[in-house]
């Protein structure tokens, strides 16, 4: 079975909806949370340290656009995978979950 073959399986097994991300993908945005965390702190510490607010807000920025970043790959994954197969199988209501989330992603 193919890891593609496997996500699929995964994205509708029973009533409970779970992803299957392949490790590779799984690293990936794990790695890219754990930098987002630590840019957050980051933040934190330069309100601590009064520092100029031109500055912080320049860090946000950084961090909304690396979250940004997070979401389109599962945006993408998420697409290929769960979207496509519940479309297979005749559910149409995947179409609404979906413009639901990505109208909330594009706030």
């Amino acid at each position: 079975m193919t890891t593609e073959n496997q996500a699929h399986e995964a994205c509708a097994a029973g009533n409970e909806r779970k992803s299957h991300h392949s490790d590779k993908t799984k690293n990936n945005l794990i790695s890219r949370l754990n930098r987002i965390e630590g840019q957050v702190r980051g933040v934190k510490g330069l309100i601590e340290k009064d520092t100029y607010c031109d500055d912080v807000l320049n860090q946000i920025a950084s961090i909304q656009s690396a979250l940004n970043g997070v979401g389109k790959l599962l945006l993408e994954h998420h697409m290929k995978s769960c979207v496509i197969e519940r479309i297979q199988e005749g559910d149409e209501e995947v179409i609404s979950e979906l413009m639901t989330t990505v109208n909330k992603l594009m706030r």
